[in-house]
């Protein structure tokens, strides 16, 4: 198995269209043999939408991970300390987000966990889903690119005739993109096609 006895910590962002594609994600990556940890942003711990409540996508992602969630900042701080992951992965990665991990912004359990998780030299994997990343966010978007230890799930424009700034990552990538980074390789092409 790619992942066996691996710790992978799945950040989740508030791209709320995007959730249904991630879980089948987490049960290739236990299928693998990791050990998944659910990170939440506040947003995606707490907004209902049109995608569904915020209480059943907690408890969806709670069962499918089998560990207990972590959703605040206190909660994330330890990851560094304690050293216990071998890989973040932040699917779906929002334009928000992007841009505040591109700035040292760390105001929320996502980016405290990246942070914690950076300062250990592991890989943080981003899967990127955002309506701006070819327009405000490109510079944030170039920046990671350029960081040692951030790796990117191979992206291409969602819609580019109705939304042609928007990119969102390949899904179906995540695992091997994670399998990558943690030999320190970029899966290749990083544009999907």
């Amino acid at each position: 198995m790619k992942l066996d006895g691996r710790k992978i910590g799945l950040a989740i962002t508030g791209s709320h269209c995007t959730f249904e594609k991630v879980i089948p994600q987490i049960e290739r990556l236990k299928k693998e043999g990791a050990e998944v940890f659910i990170i939440l942003s506040d947003s995606a711990k707490n907004t209902d939408t049109r995608y569904g409540t915020a209480q059943d996508w907690f408890e969806k992602f709670k069962n499918i991970s089998e560990n207990e969630i972590i959703s605040s900042i206190t909660e994330a701080e330890p990851i560094g300390p304690q050293n216990y992951l071998d890989c973040i992965a932040i699917a779906p990665c929002t334009g928000n987000t992007l841009g505040k991990l591109a700035n040292g912004i760390t105001d929320g359990p996502v980016l405290m966990a990246s942070k914690a998780h950076l300062r250990n030299m592991k890989p943080l994997v981003i899967a990127i889903s955002t309506n701006d990343g070819l327009s405000n966010n490109a510079k944030n978007l170039g920046l990671l690119l350029n960081i040692k230890n951030i790796y990117f799930v191979p992206f291409s424009q969602d819609d580019p005739i109705k939304k042609p700034n928007s990119l969102v990552a390949n899904m179906n990538l995540l695992l091997d993109t994670i399998a990558a980074s943690l030999e320190g390789r970029q899966i290749q092409p990083i544009l999907d096609r």
